[in-house]
């Protein structure tokens, strides 16, 4: 069973290095490895073709952003599983994908897989800011401010096939508003692991400043009206509530 991996990135000359490289290095032998660039004027483009004929896929051109990044990558793969990948993260180590793809190999029905992620320091990758402990779905899973960390969920592509792709009005939710989209209103069947999927370097246009912050959340509420779907008075507080907790882990 093969599964894609999708990398996005834009002017990274400094980690995207680390990123090729930590798909590369895992053990899993049907890997195809999709990176869209969105024309970086920096050494992104030029580190990226030493890697080129092990990759499964690569363009580099202008984008309307991240979220369409990551539509052109998962329409140009090919794969069974898709992943998505950061250019500033990292794969927890080299039987990551193998241990993802066991679940699905085993179980058919099964649509949605994912684990843990860690925040790490910039320039220290082993150096842990921020835990994100993720459990298993349930019916109230977002309504109690859960959600899975995205670079650490992994779905058939039949999934975006029926569910769609990431929702271009969202700037900086948009992750959210698809994860939300999949398992509460349409109700993939998902299984977690408690496994740490990905660190995941601090910095992000999410947590950049207040005002991203502030944005974000009337992204994600706007999630819920979109899909018809109602979140309770007590999510927002809730959320802040347990981003603080992942600090304390």
């Amino acid at each position: 069973m093969k599964i894609s991996i999708i990398t996005v990135v834009y002017n990274n000359e400094k980690t995207i290095e680390d990123a090729i490289q930590s798909v590369l290095s895992q053990s899993y032998p049907d890997i195809e490895y999709v990176i869209i660039d969105g024309g970086s004027k920096d050494n992104t483009v030029s580190i990226i073709n030493k890697y080129k004929e092990k990759l499964g896929y690569f363009v580099s051109e202008k984008d309307r952003g991240l979220y369409d990044a990551m539509n052109k990558g998962i329409i140009a793969s090919t794969g069974d599983v898709v992943g998505i990948l950061n250019s500033d993260d990292l794969y927890q180590d080299s039987t990551v994908i193998a241990d993802v793809m066991k679940q699905f190999i085993a179980n058919n029905a099964l649509d949605i897989v994912y684990g843990d992620l860690v925040y790490v320091k910039s320039d220290d990758i082993h150096k842990v800011v921020r835990y994100w402990k993720c459990k298993e779905y349930y019916s109230r899973f977002f309504e109690n401010a859960n959600v899975p960390p995205h670079p650490a969920l992994f779905v058939r592509k039949r999934v975006y096939d029926q569910a769609g792709l990431f929702n271009l009005d969202y700037k900086i939710a948009a992750d959210y508003e698809l994860m939300l989209r999949m398992l509460k209103k349409h109700q993939f069947f998902s299984k977690y692991i408690n496994r740490l999927i990905v660190r995941m370097r601090l910095g992000g246009a999410s947590n950049e400043n207040f005002s991203s912050i502030v944005k974000q959340n009337k992204e994600v509420l706007n999630a819920w009206k979109v899909n018809n779907l109602k979140s309770p008075f007590y999510l927002m507080p809730l959320r802040v509530f347990k981003k603080v907790a992942q600090y304390l882990k």
